[in-house]
């Protein structure tokens, strides 16, 4: 029986519906991989609810770049938090900054309540707080459920101390997931030094159909981001053997 949860962030259906497949017990549903991950559209968002079976937490983030919003992208993360409670969604992945690197604690109230009886995740925005140990605190006190969190470093594998500390503050008062660069060969490392037990990862690969037509003339192969189902399963059985020897 497994005893941790792995998230896979899905920019696609076929990725989502291929991590399901593949053994995942959640999926964070976003466009615009190379944006970080924005909210998904309307339809992307109703078909997912409608065809895939494990809870799937689309993330709310209007566009890429900072997480310091205007007045407009902030009403619109707000709609876009009102239809996926509306659609059924169980849980949504977001959170607001200010200027100087603190959470924006009042924004970041009203995506909370917005959501409603929905689960709520404080997503890699934590990365930029200019104090991630004050900011945890700022992030429990909200009532977020889990922080999404690669300790403030462009691969988890060179934040792990930092999370360590963190989840050592937390004292398991919110969950700390760790993600970004985590794979089937470091993420028994990476329960072991942060003592998690949710984990988060892309599973990235690049899917080319070269069997439909497009000119030589426009010089490139097309191709989109999906996740590798073999990555998937191997990162579950890398955590099943961790967590169930």
């Amino acid at each position: 029986m497994a005893t941790y949860c792995l998230e896979i962030a899905a920019f696609t259906l076929s990725g989502a519906l291929t991590a399901q497949q593949a053994g995942a017990h959640r999926i964070e549903l976003c466009e615009n991989p190379h944006e970080g991950g924005t909210t998904p559209s309307y339809g992307i968002l109703a078909e997912a609810i409608r065809c895939i079976n494990i809870p799937v937490f689309p993330i709310i983030r209007p566009r890429g770049g900072n997480f310091v919003y205007s007045n407009e992208e902030f009403r619109a993360m707000i709609r876009d938090i009102d239809m996926c409670r509306d659609l059924g969604f169980p849980g949504v992945v977001s959170g607001i900054l200010l200027a100087d690197g603190q959470v924006d604690k009042i924004r970041t109230a009203e995506l909370l309540a917005a959501s409603g009886p929905m689960s709520f995740t404080f997503h890699r925005a934590f990365d930029r707080c200019r104090n991630p140990f004050t900011a945890l605190e700022d992030i429990i006190e909200l009532g977020c459920d889990r922080i999404l969190s690669s300790g403030q470093c462009p691969s988890v594998m060179n934040g792990l101390d930092v999370l360590a500390q963190l989840q050592e503050q937390a004292a398991q008062r919110i969950t700390i997931m760790p993600g970004s660069g985590l794979r089937s060969v470091n993420v028994q490392e990476i329960a072991r030094r942060t003592g998690a037990r949710e984990f988060h990862t892309a599973a990235r690969t690049a899917v080319y159909h070269d069997e439909v037509y497009s000119p030589s003339s426009m010089q490139e192969r097309l191709s989109y981001v999906d996740v590798d189902a073999e990555e998937v399963q191997l990162i579950g059985k890398e955590l099943n053997l961790f967590f169930n020897p």
